[in-house]
């Protein structure tokens, strides 16, 4: 019998462990996607205590405690941070088979040096000890980076933002490149009028650009697009629940916009096209810049009307939709791959039940100009656990090239999450070791050490260009 999290956690062969040990394990790790926050990076935050550290705003968490039947006041109420902490103790072994499981621990002993199980026995002594390391200048945010052989960071920020902490970081020469990740969500949401004619107004007085119609709207957002590039971004997002691609004429979508630039309410078809137009303008603004450009598609959020008026978006309501993405999604690469405007582009789905249609979806426009043009993502949201990556990584194997992977990523709002990519390639490696010992794969380890250090970490270097900012490995 093994024990729990031990070197070999997670290998279950030797040829696995020879993987992960000589290969994987210390490869630097790009952080392509997360939603760290530039303003603690670049105060180099020093965390008071581990509830701080990771409990705010970690809605993973706090879907656990509520089902394990924590009253709010000790989720994201008034509680205080040993109070809180202790609850989440309380509550951890009972996730047992829950990835917050394994994340827990795995974050204890690589931060920490945290052997033992966490639970309310031993609740007060892990916070002592955990709080009084983050209060050491060993354990400030940057420091925590560094920990985590973390080689660049890219965030995820509205066009409205000024970027002043990418700017003052990269001002003081922090060695670890923290870039800005352009998610227009709320450029394109008109479903509301009232809220994104706030928008609107913001948008004129960042860029003092007069906004009367669309062709002001999109010449006003491209200045921002053009604005984020200066300052080293190269990388866009989008969080939808589908792509949206229907036909539409330029003077049906000023007709739109006129129509919600009045305050008027739009239709379910006139919000759809005005959608499909916004996205084709992003993904031709992407390409002749040559970004990269994300799309997660799936989240069917803020299911809970009663929560989110009480807490607000992004609290832990949210789950998997079952949206019809095969049709739309073929269309909206076809008609840029048609124009020659397709950029590098990388598909997450949420659903599991979307996998083969994704893994074969991006082998359409992979046209042999650049390796992995279309990347099939890696495991998103509900589905970055042992099971969801590995049916991710079966699905891109058996339908595409696994060894073109450009890797895993946090997708987080902790700077205690990095443990992940360490998670994710325990998991890529036991799946080779355990076909090469099937006799499935020839006994090359040398070839296939190469492959997964690749996949951890030199595919992503080359796939966004990056290879002049992160050390060569």
């Amino acid at each position: 019998m093994k024990n729990f999290l031990d070197e070999h956690f997670l290998l279950n062969t030797k040829t696995a462990q020879t993987l992960y040990h000589q290969y994987a394990k210390d490869m630097p790790v790009i952080d392509y996607h997360c939603h760290l926050l530039p303003a603690q990076i670049a105060s180099d935050h020093q965390f008071q205590n581990i509830t701080e550290a990771w409990l705010y705003g970690d809605h993973y968490k706090w879907r656990a405690m509520r089902t394990n039947g924590i009253d709010e006041s000790y989720v994201t109420g008034n509680k205080s941070d040993l109070e809180k902490f202790q609850q989440w103790a309380a509550t951890v072994p009972y996730t047992l088979r829950n990835p917050l499981y394994h994340w827990t621990h795995l974050e204890l002993q690589r931060y920490f040096g945290i052997t033992d199980v966490l639970s309310s026995k031993n609740a007060n002594e892990v916070f002592e000890k955990a709080s009084t390391l983050l209060q050491t200048p060993a354990f400030s945010v940057r420091n925590l980076l560094r920990k985590m052989n973390v080689a660049l960071v890219c965030t995820t920020d509205d066009p409205l933002d000024d970027l002043a902490f990418h700017h003052q970081m990269k001002k003081e020469g922090f060695e670890i490149p923290i870039l800005p990740a352009f998610r227009p969500d709320n450029a394109m949401n008109v479903s509301d009028p009232e809220n994104f004619n706030k928008y609107i107004q913001k948008l004129q007085t960042v860029t003092g650009i007069s906004i009367a119609s669309f062709d002001d709207y999109l010449y006003a957002l491209q200045s921002r697009h053009d604005y984020f590039a200066e300052a080293g971004c190269s990388v866009s997002d989008h969080g939808l629940e589908e792509i949206y691609a229907e036909d539409f004429t330029g003077s049906e979508i000023d007709a739109i916009f006129n129509k919600v630039h009045g305050g008027k309410s739009l239709n379910e078809i006139e919000q759809r096209k005005f959608k499909s137009a916004m996205l084709i303008h992003f993904a031709e603004w992407d390409h002749e810049k040559s970004w990269v450009q994300q799309f997660h598609l799936g989240a069917l959020r803020n299911n809970n009307a009663r929560m989110l008026n009480q807490l607000g978006p992004d609290t832990g309501w949210d789950s998997i939709g079952d949206f019809s993405q095969g049709k739309a999604l073929a269309k909206f690469l076809g008609k840029l791959d048609t124009e020659n405007k397709l950029a590098k582009t990388i598909i997450y789905n949420l659903n599991p039940a979307d996998n083969e249609l994704m893994a074969t979806m991006v082998g359409n426009f992979n046209d042999g100009s650049v390796a992995g043009k279309v990347q099939y993502g890696s495991a998103w949201w509900f589905l970055d656990q042992k099971d969801g990556m590995v049916k991710q990584m079966n699905a891109l194997s058996n339908m595409g090239l696994l060894s073109k992977f450009v890797g895993m990523l946090t997708d987080s709002r902790s700077f205690l999450s990095f443990p992940r990519h360490e998670y994710f390639r325990r998991i890529l490696c036991n799946l080779f070791g355990e076909e090469i010992e099937n006799g499935e794969m020839p006994n090359d380890i040398e070839w296939v050490g190469n492959i997964i250090q690749d996949i951890c970490y030199r595919n992503a270097r080359n796939y966004f260009n990056w290879q002049k900012i992160t050390p060569d490995c």
